[in-house]
């Protein structure tokens, strides 16, 4: 069956390069199954089964989270007011995490994840990552990941986010790159290690990911959230699809990306809910560097699910245009995931949400107001505001 939307006031689709956008203003497009088959003005449509009039609406392309943390257990809020209150962030607070996780059930786990892409969709992310780390236990990462595999086909296997308190941390390496990489990788598609102050070391990531690449995973970093420690290199040489927070990143850094295929996925949930300095996103445009933006969903320093949010604050605090960010949270997402969603182009996923506003400028305009009305995914309506 076809279905013409009519009456788009601006129809907004990402080009190759780097924030180009193409914006189609009185415009239609025409979804057919789950595929988009035709776009362009009022004026020269296509005869449909369904016609469906937007009102004046604008379409983006579905927003690609590249970086998530859904399976978990548990809140952190307390430790959040703590933090408001002055007391510094610190990696230490995700094994407070860990231990409501592993007591979870798998069914709450999945009602969890199920709450959170709900939100997702309302925010207008279409297509999403979603991270382990919370279990830090063979039982618990394992299950974690197969869970997540009914939510998404892009699943990380992040056993490296710290070091649990109840094993030493060589025996607990040992564990990641032995059986628990074993258990983890028939459910997952990357590899990921968080390379930071208070985390993983250099040397260590490095003997991480290498057992993940040997294994068949693909690779992914976080890193330079809270010092830089050479990871930058690491991730280049590996070829990491992505390297997420670079909160501090040298001139050296920035040159390496800008020579390679890995993409900066910058979080900007992460630097407002632990009041960090936000990484200038200036200087990676600049040099040419590819950057993506994510939600970071997480319980402990990140827990927003609305990609708008991160678009305003991106534009405010890290220096993006609105035109940048919005490419960032779409066909960056996508680089970052080494897909080709992001995108309305014929042929492709019918992924798309609609925003009550004459222009997606708004999305960093109008911080904090729901704008997404609708969000569909695979031409099917997933969210409907009020409804």
């Amino acid at each position: 069956m076809s279905t013409l939307f009519t009456d788009i006031a601006s129809l907004v689709r990402t080009g190759e390069a780097f924030g180009h956008l193409e914006v189609i203003e009185d415009a239609a497009m025409v979804v057919e199954g789950s595929k988009v088959a035709w776009f362009g003005k009022i004026a020269d449509a296509p005869t449909a089964d369904v016609v469906v009039s937007l009102a004046g609406k604008t379409v983006i392309p579905g927003f690609v989270d590249s970086h998530s943390h859904l399976m978990f257990g548990g809140e952190r809020s307390e430790e959040f007011a703590h933090r408001m209150a002055g007391q510094p962030y610190a990696s230490g607070g995700i094994r407070t995490t860990v231990k409501a996780t592993r007591a979870a059930s798998d069914q709450e786990l999945r009602k969890n994840v199920e709450r959170l892409v709900q939100e997702f969709y309302s925010s207008g992310i279409t297509h999403f990552e979603i991270k382990s780390g919370y279990g830090l236990d063979v039982e618990t990462e394992a299950r974690s990941l197969k869970v997540a595999r009914e939510f998404t086909e892009d699943v990380t296997f992040l056993g490296a986010h710290v070091v649990p308190e109840e094993i030493e941390r060589q025996d607990y390496i040992r564990l990641v790159v032995g059986e628990m990489l074993a258990a983890c990788t028939p459910h997952a598609k990357w590899v990921d290690v968080f390379c930071d102050r208070g985390a993983f070391s250099l040397e260590e990531a490095r003997e991480i990911l290498e057992a993940g690449i040997a294994a068949g995973l693909k690779p992914r970093m976080h890193a330079s959230q809270l010092e830089n420690l050479g990871a930058i290199a690491l991730a280049v040489e590996l070829d990491c699809a992505s390297v997420d927070h670079c909160t501090h990143l040298s001139p050296e850094d920035i040159t390496l990306l800008s020579g390679s295929n890995t993409v900066v996925t910058l979080v900007p949930g992460a630097e407002f809910s632990t009041r960090s300095p936000y990484p200038d996103a200036r200087r990676l445009v600049a040099a040419g560097v590819t950057v993506a933006l994510a939600t970071d969903c997480n319980p402990g320093s990140s827990f927003t699910t609305s990609m708008p949010f991160c678009i305003a604050v991106a534009v405010r605090e890290m220096g993006l245009t609105p035109d940048q960010a919005l490419w960032a949270a779409t066909r960056g997402g996508a680089s970052a995931l080494r897909n080709q969603k992001g995108s309305l182009e014929v042929g492709a996923a019918a992924d798309f949400a609609v925003l009550d506003a004459p222009n997606h400028i708004h999305l960093a305009y109008r911080p904090g107001v729901q704008l997404v009305e609708k969000t569909f995914v695979a031409g099917k309506q997933v969210f409907e505001r009020n409804k």
